[in-house]
């Protein structure tokens, strides 16, 4: 239950929802799975469906079919859904205490030493009688 919470705290709290929500939100997704990891979808009102759609988009979710031929002849679908316990298990181990430091794409400049930029400066190749560096060629 607490791997629930704080992955929902890491995903839909990010979005706005309070802790309050994000407890009340692991205690109603807990109410359908329990110790199992997937619920077939004829269980669901049309309103558990529309919450279990946005855990889908947020990763915590996901689908599954299965094809049953009934005595009849006819082809039977069964929808399911299942708790994706990985994502779940990395969502709320991860260490948000020390968040990765987002790459500025002018970082990878300050990175090139040098010899780097004299090499590709223009005016400065090591040309040879009008015939361009192997470095222009490729």
């Amino acid at each position: 239950m607490q791997q629930v919470e704080l992955a929902l705290k890491r995903t839909l709290g990010k979005k706005g929802m309070s802790d309050d929500e994000v407890k009340k939100m692991a205690e109603y997704l807990m109410s359908f799975f329990g110790y199992t990891d997937e619920v077939i979808d004829n269980r669901l009102t049309p309103e558990d469906r529309d919450v279990f759609y946005m855990l889908e988009e947020e990763g915590l979710l996901t689908t599954t079919q299965e094809e049953v031929l009934l005595k009849k002849g006819k082809l039977w679908r069964i929808h399911y859904w299942i708790l994706k316990k990985d994502q779940i298990i990395r969502l709320s181990s991860a260490d948000e205490a020390s968040p990765e430091k987002a790459a500025v794409p002018e970082d990878v400049y300050d990175q090139l030493s040098d010899e780097e930029w004299a090499r590709h400066r223009p005016g400065v190749s090591d040309t040879h009688e009008g015939k361009p560096s192997k470095d222009e060629t490729n």
